[in-house]
């Protein structure tokens, strides 16, 4: 009898977790990213397949992601914080979804009727698609921008409540989930393209959007109804609070029926809204600039401004599995197998990583688990700059960094060479990695430095997915919540704008022997973005950031002179 009531319970609790609000939202999380990663893989391939094998499409692409995430930003998590949790969440997830399918069609009809494209209007209609294509994969990301911040940045933390070691696990579960999905989904949808075609390849994206669309609309209804507290956010309660108060006053004063009174307070909130609204065109269309501004003034004004900038300035490196690095490690001798063996590894440090951030911030607390993975981080960075110097090192200062530029635009004889223009690399997310496949790779003499490079890049993963997730969970916490959206909204603005510029730096110096000056700079920024957190993580703590954790302390050590708001 034990027994069986024992196994009931088991069951029971079983049960209890596979329908709970938690694993719902990490299944919501799974679909929404492995299509995300299929996408963001595909689309790139698709491009420099349509544009004869160039990168000048996939380029243009990266650089109009990035442009619209760090102007729009602000604006995206201003109408996150302004409207219903499920509006913003069904709304964001329809349009992505459907910005997918629709640009998945677009480019089977280019693929499957190309030539006939290129001689309609001396080609114009084509290079139309192109920039159909590009417009609309740049509204999906957006759209899933919007997503990220409504689900990752808010609906976890209303889900987790107040409890911050349950927000912690799923912090890192989601992150986890990333780390698989980021290496699983580009395998499978490469696969579909390497045998069978693209144009099929494109058909099966855009089956997959469809249906993970209908699916992840029916969960976030069941993580909405499961939790009632992401039915309120802080400013409508605020507001229904006081149109209560004001209703109780007007119906005692004047002797009104509930009914009556509720009525009149409803008109004199029309009419005051009426009347306190701006007249003029140049005000509503000025009212974006205005958001942006706001955005950036609160970003600066938080208390965890310093944690936020230092988690920006790691996406300025060259040190991660971009297109960037795999080229790098080609011309060192490199093939395609061993980059993906590597790439597998740095998941896998990846994975180290969110594990130990939670054992870490239990042990230690959340502001002192940044600080030591910010010191893990370095340490391993040391790999990389030790690199630089070591036999197998192209590393020539006397090269110049716009020799190739120069070489590729006016020629030795100073003119424009014939032929299409040189192509620059592709922009790709820090946390986004894509493996460049090679035939062959050119013989060096030594292995060392590339082996200490990358030895380096994957041992700091441990480190920087670490320090990502304390960062991520700083915000949460200290972030009122009528200000989470715009603030993760600039946070994601700031993370372009340095992965912009990473990039930008690499075009000016794009020959291997300027790698090792762009390696220590990337170090550079990385210890001046540990520099930033010290200074926060010293001005929260005071000494006591060096000094060990106490079972008492642990809670305070999470957040112990900042205002905590959950």
């Amino acid at each position: 009898m034990e027994n069986t009531g024992s196994k009931k319970r088991c069951c029971g609790s079983v049960c209890d977790f596979f329908t709970s609000a938690k694993f719902l939202i990490y299944l919501s999380h799974a679909l929404s990213t492995w299509g995300d990663r299929m996408w963001n893989f595909a689309v790139a391939v698709f491009l420099v397949e349509l544009y004869g094998n160039s990168l000048l499409l996939t380029a243009v692409y990266g650089l109009v992601v990035a442009g619209s995430v760090l102007l729009l930003g602000a604006i995206i998590g201003d109408w996150v914080d302004k409207n219903p949790r499920l509006k913003v969440a069904q709304t964001s997830l329809v349009i992505q979804n459907s910005a997918v399918i629709l640009c998945g069609i677009l480019l089977m009809v280019v693929f499957q009727f190309k030539e006939q494209l290129t001689e309609l209007y001396n080609g114009w209609l084509l290079t139309t698609c192109y920039i159909l294509v590009i417009s609309i994969a740049n509204i999906a990301n957006l759209a899933s921008t919007a997503t990220s911040i409504a689900i990752q940045r808010d609906w976890v933390v209303v889900v987790a409540g107040e409890d911050r070691n349950k927000l912690a696990d799923m912090n890192a579960t989601v992150r986890i989930i990333d780390q698989l999905t980021n290496i699983l989904a580009p395998m499978l949808v490469g696969h579909i393209m390497a045998f069978c075609s693209h144009f099929i390849g494109c058909g099966f994206i855009s089956g997959w959007n469809l249906c993970s669309m209908c699916l992840e609309y029916c969960l976030l209804w069941k993580v909405y109804q499961k939790t009632p507290a992401l039915a309120i956010k802080s400013g409508q309660k605020e507001t229904d609070q006081e149109m209560k108060q004001l209703n109780s006053q007007k119906e005692m004063e004047n002797g009104l029926s509930p009914a009556e009174g509720s009525h009149l307070m409803k008109e004199a909130a029309v009419v005051k809204t009426e009347t306190e609204k701006p007249a003029g065109c140049c005000y509503q269309m000025a009212e974006p600039l205005r958001t942006f501004r706001d955005g950036w003034v609160a970003y600066y004004n938080q208390s965890i401004f310093f944690a936020g900038m230092a988690l920006a300035f790691l996406y300025m490196t060259v040190l991660g599995f971009d297109c960037i690095t795999t080229g790098y490690a080609y011309t060192q001798g490199l093939n395609g197998s061993i980059l993906s063996l590597l790439m597998g590894a740095s998941a896998i440090a990846g994975i180290f990583g969110t594990v130990a951030f939670t054992w870490i911030r239990k042990k230690c607390g959340l502001i002192r688990t940044g600080f030591l993975s910010g010191m893990v981080q370095l340490s391993c960075l040391m790999l990389c700059v030790v690199s630089v110097f070591t036999p197998g090192s192209p590393l020539d200062l006397t090269v110049s960094p716009f020799k190739d530029i120069l070489s590729h635009l006016f020629g030795d004889s100073g003119s424009l060479p014939e032929g299409p223009m040189p192509s620059i690399p592709p922009i790709d997310n820090l946390s986004n990695s894509s493996t460049m496949v090679f035939e062959e790779s050119p013989q060096v003499e030594s292995y060392l430095s590339v082996s200490l490079l990358f030895a380096g890049v994957i041992a700091a993963r441990v480190g920087l997915w670490s320090f990502d997730l304390t960062v991520t969970q700083l915000i949460q916490e200290n972030v009122i919540e009528s200000e989470r959206g715009i603030i993760n909204g600039v946070q994601n603005s700031m993370n372009y704008l340095l992965d912009l510029v990473h990039f930008i730096m690499v075009i000016l110096a794009p020959n291997p022997e300027a790698f090792g000056l762009l390696v220590i700079i990337s170090v550079s920024f990385v210890a001046m973005g540990h520099m930033m957190y010290f200074r926060f993580a010293f001005k929260s703590l005071g000494s006591r950031l060096f000094l060990c954790c106490s079972p008492e302390q642990k809670e305070e050590a999470n957040s112990p002179s900042l205002p905590t708001i959950v």
